[in-house]
């Protein structure tokens, strides 16, 4: 195979000069499907009418025009592709066809890019591991461990490169965790700059891309924000200059015309001010040696690339533990109205009933949410322009039927893990995944960069530089 694995740049480009056939492009990486993923079991549905789909795209007026031209793309579970049944990991939910895309599916198809199937993840995305009634989701770099959630499929997919790019959401860390646990890039926008999923969580939930490189992920960032200028944020920060080559956009105004390149070998120079803090969590929550390690490396290597570097001592406020859980644990109680309860699973159960207990005392977290929000991450966050911290507290825990598990198994293990990604959620500020070594046990070890609000270029532009002294790795048996 010539294509699969290839970046989303490289595969849009040759299709939109002629050198190579969407269907070409889109045969292949349906092709890949089938060998990898009953190894991995990311996908819910692949679509085989891709290739129909593939087909139509080629023979669009404006193909040389197209920033994703034949790109494949998978879809989250979660979010509606014309013609298909949005389960939400679910078996309680419809199997009726969505009658139209997302909006953000819809972006992604205008601008070239082609579906070729949803994604796995767990009930309702509710929890930070991969398995529903349709299966396990495994991490590709030892299957024995989860691919972390609630995006598992789609950044297992990326991973095992069946497709370069994935689309998925983040509601308390659930694009960031699974990115994490599988080595791959992932975004988290912040409030209001991509379309949100229709089930937003009280604006807790945002949509975003997962991908190998950075400026894949700059790429798709900009098609889900309708911003071109995002495309190149990843060269350098705060400083984004214009493509050398212009065509038309597919989302431009009649005067607006641009073009993505392909990537020249690393980004420009740029200054900012970063701290680190390679144990932010609250006392009584541990973080791995290796983890706490990575970071410091992650900030020793930009420092080395011209950014003040500093470290941030003091730990999250205790209280705001407490808040994102009960938080996240009042919209699962929200998130299973409607549904029929005999049909969810034992997990989703529970949550959902410790959620209405929470909100029936009015211990929502909403006191917590408003104070991290009004002034608190401001306060914490301090004068840095962006924050390195570990993206998970411990390696992914064993892929299992976790969902037939109780509470407190699926609340303690979710909480060990993956504790640091939800405060930026509860505040709205946009934190990016950016794997950067390999544990001792040969996992992926990745660190999250968080920005205040706006923050998206410099995420962009500071993963971009750590991938350049890091370089992104496949999995063993996915090159």
């Amino acid at each position: 195979m010539l294509w699969a694995g290839r970046s989303a740049i490289e595969i849009a480009t040759a299709v939109r000069h002629g050198d190579v056939k969407a269907t070409t492009v889109v045969e292949e990486h349906l092709h890949a499907i089938s060998e990898r993923d009953s190894r991995v079991g990311a996908f819910r549905l692949v679509r085989e009418r891709a290739v129909d789909e593939a087909r139509l795209l080629q023979q669009r007026p404006d193909l040389a025009e197209l920033p994703l031209a034949g790109v494949p793309v998978a879809v989250k579970d979660n979010l509606e592709v014309a013609g298909e049944a949005t389960r939400g990991g679910s078996a309680a939910t419809s199997d009726a066809p969505a009658p139209e895309d997302h909006a953000t599916v819809a972006r992604l198809r205008a601008a070239g890019a082609v579906v070729v199937g949803l994604t796995n993840l767990p009930e309702l995305g509710l929890v930070a591991f991969g398995d529903s009634a349709y299966g396990i989701v495994r991490n590709p770099w030892n299957p024995s461990r989860t691919a972390g959630g609630s995006s598992a499929g789609s950044a297992a997919a990326v991973a095992a490169g069946m497709v370069p790019i994935a689309l998925g959401n983040d509601g308390m860390g659930s694009l960031r965790i699974p990115a994490a646990c599988c080595g791959v890039l992932a975004i988290k926008p912040g409030t209001d700059l991509v379309p949100p999923p229709s089930d937003d969580w009280d604006r807790l939930t945002e949509n975003g891309p997962l991908a190998t490189t950075a400026s894949d992920l700059a790429l798709a960032l900009s098609v889900l924000a309708a911003d071109p200028s995002l495309a190149e944020a990843w060269r350098g920060g705060h400083r984004i200059e214009p493509p050398p080559r212009m065509l038309r956009s597919v989302w431009a105004d009649d005067d607006e015309v641009w073009e993505p390149q392909p990537p020249p070998d690393a980004p420009d120079p740029f200054d900012l001010r970063v701290a680190y803090a390679p144990q932010p969590l609250p006392a009584g929550l541990t973080m791995d040696k290796e983890f706490r390690a990575a970071v410091r490396g992650a900030a020793e290597t930009l420092r080395v690339a011209g950014h003040t570097v500093v470290e941030h001592e003091s730990r999250l406020p205790a209280w705001l533990g407490p808040a994102t859980i009960a938080t996240w644990l009042v919209r699962a109680a929200e998130s299973v109205e409607g549904l029929d309860r005999g049909r969810l699973e034992r997990r989703t159960r529970a949550l959902a009933r410790a959620g209405r207990v929470l909100a029936a005392l009015k211990l929502d977290g909403m006191r917590g949410r408003e104070r991290w929000r009004g002034y608190g991450a401001d306060q914490w966050f301090g004068e840095a322009d962006v924050l390195i911290t570990p993206a998970l507290a411990a390696i992914p825990p064993k892929a299992d039927r976790w969902g037939a598990r109780g509470l407190l198994r699926n609340l303690s293990r979710n909480i060990r893990y993956a504790p640091a990604a939800g405060p930026w959620n509860m505040c709205g500020w946009p934190a990016i995944t950016v794997p950067l070594a390999t544990h001792s046990s040969a996992l992926p070890i990745a660190v999250q960069i968080i920005a205040p609000p706006g923050g998206e270029p410099h995420l962009l532009g500071l993963a971009a530089q750590l991938q350049a002294a890091h370089p992104p790795l496949r999995p063993p048996g996915f090159s």
